[in-house]
Parts: C-alpha cells; sequence; structure tokens
C-alpha cells in the first residue's frame, strides 16, 4: 500500500497504510466511509470520501461539539501525511470502482441503502 511520513523528534519514520477498506454511503456529497488499518496495528474508522467542489477529497472522522462545530477525532499531523493517507484511501476508492461505483443504485442496494438522490 502507501506510505504515511511520520516525523517525531527529528527522526523520519514511515507508517504504512497496510489496509483499506470501503462502503458506499448516501449523504449528499459523501460517496464512500472509509477504515484505514496502520502498520497492521492501529485502526481509524469513519473518514469520508466527499465528493467537492474541487473533486473528492478525505475528511477525517469528527464529532459535533454542544456549540455546533464539529472537532475532528483524529488526523494526520502534517501535510504530508495527510496526503498520504489521502492518496492511500481515493487509490482504493478507485480499485474498488470510482465514483460511478460508489453512487450507483447497484452498490447502494448491496448494502441496503438507498440513493440520497436520483
Amino acid at each position: 500500500m502507501r506510505a504515511v511520513a511520520w516525523r517525531h523528534m527529528g527522526v523520519d519514520d514511515v507508517m504504512e497504510v497496510t489496509k483499506v477498506t470501503l462502503r458506499p454511503v448516501a449523504m449528499n456529497k459523501v460517496c464512500a466511509i472509509a477504515s484505514v488499518v496502520l502498520d497492521d496495528q492501529f485502526v481509524v474508522h469513519d473518514l469520508r470520501v466527499v465528493n467537492g467542489e474541487k473533486g473528492l477529497f478525505v475528511a477525517m472522522p469528527s464529532r459535533k461539539l454542544p456549540n455546533g462545530d464539529f472537532r475532528d477525532i483524529c488526523h494526520p499531523i502534517n501535510a504530508d501525511a495527510r496526503q498520504h493517507l489521502q492518496d492511500a484511501v481515493l487509490a482504493q476508492f478507485e480499485l474498488d470502482g470510482g465514483i460511478d461505483y460508489f453512487t450507483s443504485p447497484e452498490a447502494l442496494a448491496a448494502h441496503g441503502l438507498a440513493p440520497a438522490f436520483e
């Protein structure tokens, strides 16, 4: 898979994205929900593949605060790590069929979902 660059106290380490799984969802601009496994040791669930105005991007898991704002539950600590994580998720998204598959009625029905819009 893809390697995620990771820096800690001046030492360059590489955290490997060892598995990406995706499932379609019917949520406005969100096409899929992803889970990633890092170094076969740590899993992060509920990353969102979003079809935004400038194309696809990966949004980190977040929760809604009492004041209505949203806050990431976890996130990469630098731009390089974010890019590598996003590249790994979007590469698997394309391998699994891309936007045409994940927004298709067939994919949604296979997961017990109805399309968000026709």
